[in-house]
């Protein structure tokens, strides 16, 4: 017995921002849908747990679907709004109520009425609008911005978070209270590493919707490449394999996909996978999509002149230390250089993501994915700190 999930398709979309579909092929795969159907009888609020890319947004939109609610599914992304715009977002205002607020609007709570609030990243809320939240939950009714009137609700909440929730309640990041509320049912999502037995069936149903959008005949996985996908360890999951069968659909010229179409970044920095070594910068999939491209190694002089032009005395030093690397012959040299620059600025800001972010002048999302690629956080460390 094999089942999938789908998010709609929506040809608008960005290419890789989320796991698309979810396969039910392990037997543990099986039994956690079971769970999940079971949960969606309910009317019990949900806490979906797992690492980006797991297919947390498919499981809360199966369980609205299965749960009988005729109302619509919103799904909301708390970390996609600042502090300042994501209460009217949520709760909504009336006319007046700030600056800019020339007529009233409702938020999220009200156009998920008689359906499912899905509210992704909930780790990221901050904990004023926690304290909103728990009420509203407990209470069953919304009070816009500038207003003192309840409007009734009729919302089921579906949560999910990437981060160790118990731990942050802990750390003083996250209210117990609200923890224990959401926490009704929840659903862990174990990453793909742990369910290899879905690894090729996702493979395929990406091979066969790839192909489609191509206009290429389906094309199969050879013995190699199938070896391939099943010995890395997907550290961006269901997306990042996403992103790897639409590269090697892309460049592959034969009937079949061979493991020299299969591009992966492992974690420990060393080459990736494919006969002809091609350098995959950043990592197809795991946070963002990089460019992939063939590198030959050019001539010392080739090398020098194309050094950028020195800017102080510290970057003629950089410079150099780069150019005498390059004339050692160094193998993986744009590897191990954003290796370190990440574990120096990371020490260099005491380990505090918010202030890491800002020195290397990345978003930090990006920063989270460096982190993790290069073994200075797991998911259980994910966002636990003072900003």
């Amino acid at each position: 017995m094999e089942r999938v999930l789908t998010l709609p398709e929506s040809p608008a979309a960005p290419l890789s921002i989320r796991a698309k579909a979810l396969v039910f092929h392990d037997p543990g795969s099986l039994d956690l849908l079971q769970d999940v159907e079971r949960i969606a009888k309910s009317e019990a609020t949900v806490l979906v747990i797992g690492e980006t890319g797991t297919g947390k947004e498919l499981i809360a939109r199966h369980i609205h679907a299965e749960s009988g609610r005729t109302g619509p599914f919103v799904p909301v992304n708390c970390g996609a709004f600042s502090e300042t715009l994501i209460d009217a977002e949520l709760f909504g205002h009336e006319a007046g109520a700030f600056t800019g607020a020339s007529h009233a609007r409702a938020g999220w709570f009200e156009a998920a009425n008689g359906g499912t609030l899905f509210l992704d990243e909930i780790g990221d809320l901050p904990l004023s609008l926690q304290v909103k939240l728990l009420r509203v939950l407990q209470e069953r009714q919304v009070v816009r911005l500038g207003s003192r009137r309840g409007i009734p609700l009729d919302v089921r909440l579906i949560a999910a978070t990437n981060i160790d929730l118990a731990r942050a309640v802990e750390a003083q990041h996250f209210r117990a209270d609200l923890f224990y509320r959401l926490s009704v049912a929840t659903v862990r999502l174990p990453p793909l590493r742990d369910r290899p037995a879905d690894i090729l069936p996702l493979a395929r149903h990406f091979i066969a919707t790839y192909c489609v959008r191509l206009g290429r005949p389906l094309l199969s996985l050879t013995p190699q490449a199938q070896q391939a996908l099943l010995s890395y360890s997907w550290p961006g999951n269901i997306r990042e394999l996403e992103n790897v069968i639409h590269y090697a659909l892309i460049v592959s010229g034969d009937d079949c996909i061979t493991e020299r179409d299969i591009k992966l970044i492992p974690l420990s920095g060393g080459a990736p996978t494919g006969q002809d070594q091609k350098l995959v910068v950043g990592g197809l999939g795991a946070g963002s999509l990089r460019d992939a491209a063939n590198v030959s190694a050019p001539s010392s002089e080739t090398q020098a002149a194309s050094l950028p032009p020195p800017a102080a005395d510290e970057w003629t030093a950089l410079a150099e230390a780069f150019s005498q690397l390059l004339r050692k012959g160094e193998t993986d040299l744009f590897s191990r250089i954003e290796e370190t620059l990440i574990h120096t600025a990371f020490a260099h800001a005491g380990e505090n993501q918010v202030k890491s972010a800002k020195v290397l002048g990345i978003t930090r999302n990006m920063l989270r994915t460096q982190l993790k690629r290069h073994g200075l956080l797991t998911t259980g460390d994910d966002q636990i700190e003072p900003v």
